[in-house]
């Protein structure tokens, strides 16, 4: 009767091990170059490529570069702000090249942004305090920006609607969707329906067409 429960753990433990070929590699700096960390060389950029939404090695490579000049600290790239905007990056999942552009913005300009919530915490002067709170709030509307057109992007450029609140009378209707209204369709409708209704209204407005066809000849005469 335990013989299940032990396998059941083996293949829980075997599903969430992290250890194995197929992990996610990590990424270290060295003093000139950029490893990657993986059993498997080939295999490791594989898998971080596709963690990134990069479409090829040169892709990879590039993105690679590109958060490690952001990561820096005091001119020199930081491991640590390096392996969390990875990681960052990893969690959103771009999946295609936009995306992965957008989401390595993402991260570096959220690095960038508490980098100046630190320096606001650790300065006494006022203008240097107003300086610092202007350019935070500045990249805190940017990064809202950008996930809002990420989210438009998967979105294939369509705002999600949430109704939270919906109320509907009896005998009413209601439409929950994208609703393109038409004005100039539904009064015409409208008013061919009336004037089929009403013979006054219909040699009222067949009399008021004449007088403009009239006045039109004129006008070209």
């Amino acid at each position: 009767m335990t013989i299940p429960a032990k396998l059941d753990r083996t293949a829980s433990t075997a599903k969430t091990d992290r250890s194995g070929p197929a992990a996610s590699p990590r990424v270290k700096l060295y003093r000139r170059r950029i490893a990657i960390v993986h059993p498997d060389p080939q295999a490791g950029e594989r898998l971080l490529a596709d963690a990134l939404g990069a479409v090829d090695r040169d892709a990879l490579h590039g993105i690679l570069s590109q958060l490690v000049k952001a990561s820096a600290m005091g001119q020199r790239p930081n491991q640590g702000n390096l392996a969390f905007m990875i990681s960052m990056m990893k969690s959103i999942a771009p999946k295609d090249s936009i995306e992965a552009m957008l989401v390595a913005q993402m991260v570096s300009i959220h690095v960038t942004t508490m980098r100046c919530a630190c320096r606001l915490a650790c300065t006494d002067d006022i203008q240097q305090q107003e300086s610092i709170t202007r350019a935070l709030a500045r990249l805190a509307r940017t990064f809202a920006a950008q996930v809002e057109a990420l989210s438009r992007h998967r979105n294939n450029g369509e705002r999600a609607i949430t109704v939270r609140n919906l109320s509907v009378q009896d005998g009413g209707k209601a439409i929950v969707g994208n609703v393109t209204q038409q004005t100039n369709v539904i009064v015409s409708e409208a008013s061919s329906a009336a004037a089929a209704t009403d013979p006054e209204l219909l040699a009222t407005c067949e009399a008021g067409e004449f007088e403009q066809a009239d006045a039109s000849q004129g006008a070209s005469a």
